[in-house]
């Protein structure tokens, strides 16, 4: 049994180193070993709020380009609307200019027929004219064949020349 129950001067020097041991400690190490474990406790504190602000800018910078992307998306759409609104009046414009043309051309061919139509009708009276001359002069020549019509004729011109 005296292996389990320890002694009474094994005990006291026991005591006695555990207390220089302390003593040498508390002299040498302690501090430094306080001083390196407050350095090392800073050190993650400091991480940590490095850390924080970190977050806290990332946060903003997502923030931020979120505004961006809606920023650029907004000015796509409005380039967009701009471009198709443009691209309409073009075809509106185009679409115009050839109504305006084509009116335009219209009345260009309808005065053309318009004095094609005179021109014909002039040509057609000038036609009628010569034909009726030379109709009347056929009549004429057929009805005045004899000497004797002839002299008729004179005479009745004659009494109209007298009356007038």
């Amino acid at each position: 049994m005296e292996l389990v129950t320890p002694g009474i001067g094994l005990i006291f020097w026991q005591t006695l180193l555990f207390l220089l041991t302390l003593f040498v400690l508390a002299r040498f190490a302690w501090k430094p070993i306080m001083a390196s474990l407050r350095e090392r406790e800073e050190t993650i504190e400091n991480a940590l709020r490095e850390a924080d602000r970190a977050r806290l800018e990332m946060q903003q910078l997502r923030s931020q380009n979120e505004n961006l992307l809606a920023e650029a998306r907004a000015e796509r759409d409005r380039v967009l609307r701009e471009a198709q609104a443009a691209g309409n009046q073009l075809i509106e414009q185009a679409k115009q200019r050839a109504t305006d043309e084509g009116a335009r051309q219209l009345a260009a061919a309808r005065a053309e027929i318009e004095s094609q139509k005179r021109a014909a009708l002039a040509e057609i009276r000038t036609l009628a004219g010569t034909l009726s001359v030379e109709i009347a002069e056929k009549v004429l020549r057929r009805e005045l064949q004899d000497e004797a019509a002839q002299k008729a004729l004179v005479n009745e011109y004659l009494k109209d020349v007298k009356l007038n």
